[in-house]
């Protein structure tokens, strides 16, 4: 049990000190890592919205799938499989995505931001905490999107070779890939180390399984902390890497902080979003591209569902801004609690008569043979 945890703090903690050293090398200040924003540049270096200055193909995210894919080709668990009702999948994946870029960030940079002293990072984990809760209830419920199936082979192969398709476009440049020159998508840590850190995460949490919406999900129904003990490698990590190798990005308040809005509100109606379609989705964002370099199609198509709730989000106005949260962002936020809690409720409901209809089946079985 103390190797166990020793390994997960482990993971954690590597995690945690790689994204500060991508900010030392160059990424986004009070970020390093962040899943959700690095898909919100890759849609916009695809052409996929107009935010000029959120247009970069991040390596990480490649590097992400390819080490998930690498070792579990290795240790022989890549299993192309999938089919668990995508459609909802998408639709989760897209709601993940506002919730997180009114928050600005994912759950990850959510412990990242606070490792750098943001305090606004405080109110968004604890509308995490609150989403993962609600998300609970309705999986105690009976809440399930379905088991997934053996699929053929080369469908799981799709997302390694997107990423390095993504690779390919990130070396040579094409006229029709964007790349800003100003604010966020023009920070960035040269290619090979940020590729590398993206292998190494890959690897590592592909071994481990940690997740920002498991670990809070296993704490609060089962009473397990072992992937909490890796969130909590994360943070500490990362304060430690932060302190060292960024000390002047560093401070401790609610107010300037890099990429960031101080609207506690929205703040926390963000991350409960972010927090239930986790949940309900079984992973985060991270987990999610994790799995989806395993061979998972599911999790493939909640990334599809990510890239274009970025895309849309940027298109329409939906995402927030240092400057604050707009009357669209916090319409976004209000349509997705009512789509989610609506798949929710219709899913539970759906599994309890399915449930109901095999009981009454297998009593007139039994009636018929007697």
């Amino acid at each position: 049990m103390k190797q166990g945890k020793a390994k997960i703090i482990a993971a954690g903690g590597i995690l945690g000190l790689l994204a500060a050293l991508l900010v030392k090398f160059g990424n986004p200040v009070n970020m390093g890592v962040c899943v959700a924003c690095f898909y919100r540049d890759i849609a916009g270096a695809l052409g996929l919205h107009g935010a000029g200055n959120v247009q970069y193909i991040r390596p990480e995210i490649s590097g992400f799938i390819l080490g998930s894919f690498i070792i579990a080709k290795t240790k022989g668990e890549f299993r192309a499989r999938g089919g668990s009702s995508p459609l909802l999948r998408f639709v989760l994946g897209f709601f993940l995505m506002i919730g997180a870029l009114v928050f600005l960030g994912c759950p990850l940079r959510m412990i990242l931001r606070l490792a750098n002293g943001d305090l606004n990072a405080i109110t968004g984990l604890v509308g995490y905490v609150v989403g993962i809760f609600i998300g609970i209830q309705f999986i105690k419920r009976g809440f399930s999107l379905g088991r997934s199936v053996n699929q053929p082979e080369s469908s799981g192969y799709i997302m390694p070779i997107f990423a390095i398709g993504l690779l390919v476009l990130l070396a040579i440049q094409p006229a029709f890939v964007l790349f800003s020159e100003s604010g966020p998508g023009a920070a960035r840590a040269p290619i090979a180390i940020a590729l590398a850190a993206g292998l190494i995460v890959g690897v590592l949490l592909q071994r481990t399984r940690l997740c920002t919406a498991g670990g809070f999900r296993d704490a609060i129904l089962i009473k397990d902390f072992y992937f909490l003990w890796g969130l909590i490698g994360i943070f500490v990590f990362a304060l430690i890497g932060n302190l060292v190798l960024n000390p002047e990005s560093f401070k401790i308040s609610f107010v300037e902080q890099p990429i960031a809005h101080n609207d506690f509100l929205w703040n926390f109606l963000g991350m409960v979003l972010a927090g239930v379609a986790s949940s309900l989705l079984g992973g985060c964002p991270l987990r999610q591209t994790i799995l989806a370099g395993e061979g998972d199609t599911d999790a493939a198509i909640t990334i599809l569902g990510l890239i274009a709730g970025a895309a849309f989000a940027h298109n329409f106005g939906l995402a927030a801004s240092p400057q604050g949260v707009g009357i669209n962002s916090k319409v976004a936020v209000l349509i997705g609690f009512i789509v989610i809690m609506a798949i929710g409720y219709n899913v539970v409901k759906y599994n309890e008569k399915a449930r109901n209809d095999r009981k009454g089946r297998a009593v007139e079985g039994g009636v018929s043979h007697v």
